[in-house]
């Protein structure tokens, strides 16, 4: 009997078209027998109902780089001209340096965000009535930012010390001290290079050795009160530079009274700077030129002044630009022996030309007072420039030196220039005669290496620059 109404159920609910889901997870009994696959129904529907998606919420952080999908209406576009236009944007920085459209490839994927950062545009969310999206506004007081333009190298970059890998056998033999006794008891197999104190020469070299464009550079050397050895700092910082340099540096004596530089080497010839005046359309080349002058160990070219004080006192500011201009001709570097006093013409044309100046001060009161007012005077007249890159040579061998504080007058000048040097005791340079570079001190020679450095680091390296 039980068989029979399993049957009859199986009867009705496939003739009805009706399927009653098992109370267990909703699933179909099993029907066993070779009758099971006709148990299913011919079609089965089943609708599930899900939570609502959550609306995405965009952090305040992403909203001004962030793009909203703005709905279009296709009706209100108008037009049938071309969907979009290039535009080649240049900036200032890039069309100075003279930009060539399409000649270089950008490296980089993120130049377009780069440049629009750079512009005076910000992204911010607006809302209009199609609905809240993200749009690009101007923002006043804003400017832009300039970007960097990379500068092609020139030969000069192309040093040894940057293409040769350095090693035991391309590296030079060391110089001086252990370092050298070791390299050569070793059979040049211990090469430890050159001592802390041969390199710190080597860098100072590297800083006079700084090279030039577009003509010589003059370099005046002047007080407002004599007697405070400014003939000695001009000997000391022209033999500085001609030691160090390989390109010809020549010191002139401008002095319209009788000038002392050419005594200060042996002299070679009794020319001066009257004579190169009135030979001047004769000169037609360095050799020429260099009959007029003296030269000295270090390869320091000197032009005398006359020692004929009635003839000196004739020397103006025409006849220092002829002897400037021939020497400009064939010089790197000029440096003037300027006469005592700040007012004569020689001056006036003197600090024309001069590309930076070295103001001489003694140990004592009145001569730092007087160095101080010397650079009052240049601002007055017009030349604060070359007071803010001047060099004040601080000379510790006048009298009274040992009972000032030398500190509070370089603390100063330290207020009104761009560097001070102290010039030390040397008894060669007190004896007033021929100075041998190599018997110097070398606390002296130091010193003026660096004021040698510090005043070819104060000019220009290109002409207008």
């Amino acid at each position: 009997m039980s068989d029979n109404r399993g049957g009859d159920e199986v009867t009705r609910r496939r003739a009805t078209g009706v399927h009653t889901a098992s109370p267990d997870h909703g699933a179909l009994e099993p029907s066993g027998g070779a009758h099971s696959a006709d148990a299913l129904p011919e079609s089965l529907n089943i609708r599930v109902d899900l939570p609502p998606a959550p609306q995405p919420e965009m952090p305040e952080d992403e909203v001004a780089v962030a793009i909203d999908d703005v709905a279009v209406n296709p009706g209100t576009v108008v037009g049938a001209g071309p969907s979009t236009t290039s535009v080649e944007v240049v900036s200032q920085a890039l069309a100075a340096a003279g930009h060539r459209g399409g000649s270089r490839r950008d490296p980089s994927p993120y130049s377009a965000l780069l440049a629009a950062d750079a512009t005076r545009l910000r992204r911010e969310r607006v809302t209009t009535d199609t609905g809240s999206h993200v749009a690009i506004v101007d923002v006043p007081g804003e400017t832009a930012v300039a970007t960097e333009v990379e500068v092609p190298e020139t030969s000069e970059a192309l040093t040894a010390d940057r293409l040769i890998d350095l090693n035991r056998t391309t590296r030079p033999a060391p110089q001086g001290g252990l370092n050298r006794f070791l390299y050569e008891a070793s059979l040049h197999l211990v090469n430890l290079g050159d001592s802390a104190k041969v390199r710190a020469h080597k860098a100072m070299n590297a800083r006079i050795q700084k090279r030039f464009e577009g003509g010589a550079r003059f370099v005046p050397v002047l007080t407002r009160k004599g007697g405070v050895g400014k003939t000695t700092i001009t000997t000391l910082l022209g033999m500085a530079l001609a030691d160090a340099r390989d390109d010809r540096v020549i010191a002139i004596d401008a002095n319209p009274d009788r000038g002392t530089l050419a005594e200060r080497v042996d002299r070679q010839t009794r020319e001066t700077v009257r004579d190169v005046v009135t030979k001047a359309s004769s000169i037609g080349g360095y050799t020429d030129f260099s009959r007029f002058v003296s030269r000295d160990e270090t390869r320091l070219d000197i032009l005398a002044s006359d020692t004929d004080p009635t003839l000196s006192e004739a020397f103006d500011d025409n006849d220092y630009n002829v002897v400037a201009g021939l020497a400009a001709r064939y010089y790197s570097l000029i440096v003037t022996d300027c006469g005592t006093g700040i007012v004569h013409s020689v001056m006036r044309a003197t600090l024309q030309r001069a590309d930076s100046i070295v103001i001489v001060s003694g140990g004592s009161v009145d001569e730092a007072r007087l160095a101080s007012e010397t650079l009052t005077w240049l601002e007055a007249n017009g030349y604060g420039e070359l007071v803010r890159n001047a060099i004040v040579a601080i000379n510790l061998a006048t009298q009274g030196t040992h009972l000032v504080k030398v500190d509070e007058i370089e603390a100063h000048f330290q207020s009104r220039v761009r560097e001070i040097v102290r010039i030390p005791y040397d008894p060669q340079l007190a004896a007033g005669s021929v100075v041998n570079w190599h018997e110097l001190r070398p606390v002296t020679q130091h010193a003026a290496r660096e004021l040698a450095a510090l005043v070819v680091e104060g000019l220009p390296a290109e002409r207008g620059h």
